[in-house]
């Protein structure tokens, strides 16, 4: 009957609150991703103020460099604030990240060059990204796990992929900011001063981040796990994760990895290779990119619509299988070099990476149950991410270096998305199913009732705070 303890639960989320979790997600996650990306559009001009040589591929491969050691240290804020947000809670641990990432990059701005203080200039650089990425180690876990734990069963890609939306407006921020700076400024102003205002930014950012995510509830199902734990200590850690996620975290990094190397590639190489291969100046290499990030942003939430109705496993297949047809030709027309073809070959680049992004979010959550889902999925995200995402940009200029040829970016993509495939046939479609450890979700008492019938007992999800 209804309203039996010994019922099981289901839990009817209101669409008010899960909006604004979902809001207060992605738009922490744009903020987080508006300073990350904001170095790497800073490529060339960071090589410059940091690590003046003559030969201008040392300076760009010291920035890469760079812009790799964030990704280094981020397994590490993984293993801390993933087992940690299974403790106390997503969203005290999604705060602490947010200021984290304010921190350290505004500090980047305010670095002295090499110029004026030698040697410590990079000391400090390297030391301030290694900050950032450590807390971005807590960021794309944690935020992933908060939509995904407050949506309904049946929406889920559709809200995960508002923080994919985001992380897209996080990057178009930096890229038009960087753009509108270069522009005004030109080379030389950029390499003076200019280049610290996109960092700087970064502190106002930070606190409205910080001011949404702590307005917010912690999601229903952590709540629940919560209520029914005796002592916090009975949460799951990281032994218990290694113990006994170790298939899932395998499948984690392998599908991670694929994604990471097929999105870095556009989103975060793209610019370096334009400017540094093909001669085009830094602001109208970065403008194509930001029209074509603003294109992919115009279609992602419908492809999270879509993978709820035809699942996820579809989506991401076709994913990765469109950069292992098409990355070569986007390549070969990216080398013509005139503005349409450069544009035609992202948006080649873009077409499958836009299924990935719109799906990937609410892909990767479901494989893990909630007890473990923050620190599991932080874990196996990043450090896939550390090893194959971050890595990219360094690792495709010293494949092009070493070869001489400018399709090495294609071919490393398209063996990327080649192992992509094998893991997505390796999944279970979880599309339109509850979140393993945590009942059933729906967006109505109607739909709890034809679900369940009338011998179960409802949770309805609160829309403010007692």
């Amino acid at each position: 009957m209804p309203g039996d303890s010994d019922a099981p639960t289901v839990t009817v989320t209101d669409e008010r609150l899960v909006r604004r979790a979902v809001k207060a997600a992605a738009l922490g996650n744009a903020m987080e991703w508006f300073d990350f990306g904001v170095y790497s559009y800073l490529a060339v001009t960071i090589g410059d103020v940091f690590f003046p040589s003559d030969d201008g591929t040392v300076r760009l491969l010291s920035s890469l460099a760079t812009f790799a050691v964030a990704f280094l240290v981020r397994p590490l804020g993984g293993l801390f604030f993933g087992p940690l947000g299974d403790r106390v809670g997503r969203k005290r641990v999604l705060a602490l990240t947010m200021v984290l990432m304010a921190a350290g990059t505004f500090a980047i701005g305010l670095i002295p060059s090499y110029a004026a203080i030698g040697f410590w200039a990079p000391v400090l650089l390297i030391g301030f990204r290694m900050l950032q990425g450590f807390s971005t180690g807590g960021e794309y876990g944690g935020a992933s796990t908060f939509i995904a734990e407050y949506a309904p069963d049946k929406r889920r890609g559709f809200y995960g992929s508002f923080l994919e939306f985001g992380t897209l407006g996080g990057y178009v921020g930096a890229a038009g900011l960087v753009t509108v700076m270069s522009t005004w400024l030109g080379g030389d102003g950029m390499r003076e001063w200019g280049w610290r205002v996109p960092f700087l930014v970064a502190g106002p950012l930070g606190f409205v981040g910080l001011y949404l995510r702590l307005k917010l509830e912690d999601t229903p199902a952590f709540r629940r796990l919560a209520e029914e734990s005796a002592a916090p200590s009975e949460t799951a850690g990281l032994r218990e994760i290694l113990r006994t996620q170790r298939s899932r975290l395998a499948l984690c990094v392998v599908l991670a990895g694929a994604y990471g190397i097929t999105d870095y590639t556009l989103l975060s190489y793209l610019p370096t290779y334009l400017t540094d291969r093909l001669g085009y100046d830094d602001a109208h290499g970065t403008a194509v990119l930001i029209v074509t990030m603003v294109l992919l942003m115009c279609v992602i939430t419908s492809v999270g619509r879509l993978s709820d109705r035809a699942g996820r496993k579809p989506l991401l297949m076709a994913g990765m299988g469109g950069f292992v047809v098409l990355s070569v030709p986007a390549f070969l027309l990216l080398r013509q070099g005139s503005l349409a073809a450069v544009l035609g070959g992202m948006l080649l680049l873009g077409l499958p990476l836009v299924c990935l992004l719109g799906t990937m979010s609410a892909a990767l959550p479901a494989l893990f149950p909630t007890r473990v889902r923050y620190g599991s999925l932080s874990i196996g995200y990043n450090l896939s991410t550390s090893l194959f995402g971050g890595t990219t940009p360094l690792i495709i200029t010293g494949l092009i270096h070493a070869t001489g040829s400018d399709m090495a970016p294609a071919w490393y993509a398209t063996g990327a998305a080649l192992v992509g495939v094998a893991a997505v046939a390796c999944m279970k479609e979880t599309a339109r199913q509850p979140l393993e450890g945590s009942p059933p979700s729906v967006s109505s008492e109607e739909e709890a009732a034809e679900i369940t019938g009338s011998g179960v007992r409802r949770d309805v999800c609160p829309s403010s705070r007692p």
